[in-house]
């Protein structure tokens, strides 16, 4: 056993043994074993910070000014939100795979043997991610701000599209969890989950306006959950119209929490 699962293990035991022994807790002390898991191997931030600053600068200056009709700024204002919640999705991914390699590697079989909430290993993980959420909320603000980008409202509806779209995160990315549990690779979860994420962040409001589409294809969109959260994220930085958008996308979060959560944690109990 390494130094740090030997730390992290001492530390486990002696909360759980301390009499503050709760499953948040517990949960919370593996969150700090995931964190440093991350920044010990920074490339596994590569996904919240380099991959949206690609993407922001090549639709932005690339294809702009032919989806904007010749100006770039007005496609990059309305390309960010959409850029912010793509990535979110796409980066639930690797949660999953963690968690896949984890298992493989018997780390939480260690667990498994600590006197520790069955539940704390995948809620540890996901309270983790959300400090990776929150640097990509971050950078994609900053480059973006670099580029021209202008928050048109107020400071107050940035906080709740930095709120929401943490919120978000933390629901989606249960998905991430529950393939993770049930997929026999890291490899296999990649596999999977881009097989979810990418039709979910093209096939909606991220790049152009819905109205552009073909009548098939915008009743998919339309129910798309990335497309409520794309257009809730740009009601609050811009002023648009939100319709009942946040109202769907709550209701989208809920129903992710009460679908994957029981099936991840169900998943993980028969696979550890």
């Amino acid at each position: 056993m390494s130094t740090l699962e030997a730390t992290k293990t001492g530390t486990l035991t002696a909360a759980s043994t301390s009499g503050g022994g709760s499953a948040l807790w517990h949960a919370v002390v593996l969150a700090k074993r995931s964190l440093i898991k991350t920044f010990r191997t920074p490339e596994a931030l590569i996904d919240v910070t380099l991959q949206p600053i690609i993407f922001l600068a090549m639709f932005t200056y690339i294809f702009g000014g032919a989806i904007a009709g010749g100006s770039q700024h007005d496609y990059l204002q309305f390309l960010l939100p959409g850029i912010l919640a793509q990535t979110i999705a796409t980066a639930s991914v690797s949660i999953g795979q963690n968690l896949n390699e984890d298992i493989e590697k018997g780390v939480f079989d260690r667990f498994r043997s600590l006197p520790i909430a069955r539940s704390a290993p995948l809620v540890g993980t996901v309270l983790a991610d959300v400090v990776r959420y929150l640097i990509l909320f971050t950078v994609i603000m900053t480059v973006g701000s670099l580029m021209g980008f202008r928050v048109e409202t107020n400071p107050l509806n940035l906080l709740a599209a930095l709120v929401l779209s943490m919120a978000f995160a933390l629901c989606f990315c249960w998905i991430s969890v529950f393939v993770g549990m049930i997929a026999r690779t890291p490899g296999s979860v990649q596999g999977i989950m881009f097989m979810l994420v990418l039709p979910l962040t093209f096939a909606s409001s991220t790049f152009v306006a819905v109205n552009t589409m073909p009548g098939w294809l915008q009743a998919f969109v339309n129910v798309n959950p990335i497309t409520h959260l794309v257009d809730v994220i740009r009601g609050l930085l811009l002023g648009t119209p939100m319709g009942d958008h946040l109202l769907w996308l709550v209701v989208w979060m809920v129903g992710l929490l009460v679908v994957f959560v029981p099936l991840a944690l169900r998943a993980y109990r028969r696979r550890a």
